[in-house]
């Protein structure tokens, strides 16, 4: 019946990606190999078309059919081995299966299915490389007793790990150690009855934690090189906030504005250039304790147990991680803290600044009122002069005419003549005063 609904157009991409990774069902006994290529720059951005271009050049060799232009998984039967093919944000992962007992184990057999010059062909480097037997034996004891036997000389002793999995139906067994030919072993032993599927599931589980582990610490170096300088940049954080809260102004705040600017552009950019390692870091951390848990392992007979393992070798290594992280963010803080302190210094010192300004202004007004008084009181006294001698030349010929002589007659003409200048100046003063 044909929908009527409108559907969003990611619905189905959104719903089939639920679907897009099933596990491949397995058999026992048998034998899985894994291997996934990683760039090492920039691995997130790769050339998705370089990817399927490599897995093209491997199928072409057996005849098989290719995959979607946009396929980011692919599985295919190619006769003497099934071959499962995907792709991450960062990496690229082969995954080869083949049923049947062997003769040795862990023989190099499914290696020598992927060619020499294909392999050196890679978009990338190997990351991971796993390698698992699939062994089927009779009950518990029989299981117990492959893992005394040859199992054991397959792994490191002081790293083993081993667990009792599906539901008490097979033993999980590993060591996280690089072995011959370049790969991480582990061994699945089935003593009960167990489908396929979950094989395949357990067998998917065991190869995540593998893939996931090493992706997540590949923050560690990161971590431990920036741990060094953020020491460095903690001790110089610590001088510069002395300096700030210090009443020693002998170091002046442009030369600490340049230091503090100079730390503030390295923390951001030690950020900027550790962010996507940290928090793929905390992402992969993520799976890998889920897919131990999806494990659901029993301890078997005092044995280390896959998250016992995990807790005492990888858990310190992202703690080093998170912890770095955690420092690069207080640094960031810490400097923006100083910042304020040496704005709410410059401010200070701003203000007292001005405060001086404003006495010193007030003293310069004060002096300039006292020279205009001065100058006042000459003007008066040059001006009364002019209006007195002004005065005697003009009432001279009357003073003659009335018998007063010229001293008199200014004596008694410059008191009038002072008090009506002075009078005049103070008005013009008022005037321009009111005006202003």
């Amino acid at each position: 019946m044909k929908s009527v609904l409108d559907n969003h157009p990611r619905r189905f991409a959104l719903t089939n990606e639920l679907h897009a990774r099933p596990f491949t069902p397995t058999d026992a006994p048998g034998r899985v190999l894994m291997i996934a290529f990683k760039q090492t720059e920039n691995a997130a951005e790769r050339d998705p078309a370089a990817d399927r271009a490599h897995l093209t050049a491997l199928i072409d060799r057996h005849g098989a059919p290719h995959p979607a232009p946009d396929a980011n998984h692919y599985f295919a039967d190619l006769g003497r081995f099934r071959l499962k093919w995907e792709r991450h944000t960062e990496f690229v992962s082969y995954t080869l299966f083949e049923s049947g007992p062997a003769e040795t184990l862990f023989a190099p057999a499914l290696i020598e299915h992927l060619p020499s010059d294909w392999l050196a062909q890679a978009p990338g480097k190997v990351v991971a490389a796993v390698e698992i037997e699939l062994l089927s034996v009779a009950d518990f004891d029989a299981a117990v007793a492959a893992l005394d036997g040859p199992l054991a000389r397959a792994f490191s002793r002081e790293s083993m790990v081993a667990a009792r999995v599906l539901d008490g139906a097979g033993l999980a067994i590993g060591d996280f150690r690089i072995h011959e030919g370049g790969f991480t072993r582990f061994a699945l032993v089935l003593h009960g009855e167990v489908g396929d599927r979950r094989i395949g599931r357990a067998v998917q589980r065991l190869i995540e934690i593998e893939n996931y582990r090493i992706l997540s610490m590949l923050a560690l170096p990161i971590a431990r090189d920036a741990a060094r300088r953020l020491n460095q940049i903690d001790r110089e954080l610590t001088d510069l906030i002395r300096l700030v809260a210090s009443s020693d102004r002998s170091a002046p705040e442009q030369a600490i504005l340049d230091q503090l600017t100079a730390l503030s552009a390295e923390i951001e950019a030690l950020s900027a250039a550790t962010a996507f390692r940290f928090g793929a870091a905390r992402a992969y951390e993520a799976i890998v304790h889920q897919r131990i848990e999806n494990l659901r392992e029993e301890r078997l007979m005092g044995r280390q147990l896959f998250s016992e393992f995990m807790m005492r070798r990888y858990d310190p290594a992202m703690r080093t991680c998170h912890a770095t992280a955690g420092r690069l963010a207080d640094l960031a803080t810490r400097a923006s803290r100083i910042a304020d302190l040496l704005r709410t210094r410059v401010d200070v010192a701003v203000e007292s600044q001005n405060q001086k300004l404003l006495a010193s202004m007030d003293a310069r007004a004060d002096m300039a009122l006292r020279l205009q008084e001065t100058v006042e009181g000459l003007s008066v006294v040059a001006i009364s002069y002019y209006a007195v001698s002004l005065l005697g030349y003009i009432l001279a010929p009357a003073a003659k005419l009335a018998g007063i002589d010229k001293t008199t007659l200014i004596a008694v003409a410059a008191l009038p003549v002072i008090a009506a200048v002075a009078w005049s100046v103070r008005r013009v003063r008022k005037r321009i005063t009111r005006h202003h």
